[in-house]
């Protein structure tokens, strides 16, 4: 059984260090979305996210991590 089928294929932070956490709320107003969609990019799996109980909260370095791979070179 691997580390992640155990825990229902939710990866644990362990004794990582993830830094702060920030709300929906704050990531919609971070990247100037509604809260829709970020949870849009939660549920679809390209920005990581923690469950706490009924909301959601997610790692700066996963938003940091999320920008760098949407970077686009517009020339």
């Amino acid at each position: 059984m691997t580390e992640e089928s155990k825990h229902g294929g939710v990866t644990p932070l362990g004794s990582a260090s993830a830094g702060k956490f920030l709300t929906v709320a704050e990531v919609a107003a971070t990247l100037r979305v509604s809260k829709m969609s970020v949870y849009r990019l939660i549920h679809s799996g390209s920005l990581e996210a923690v469950r706490f109980g009924r909301s959601f909260r997610v790692a700066e370095k996963a938003l940091d991590h999320y920008l760098a791979g949407s970077y686009y070179d517009a020339g």
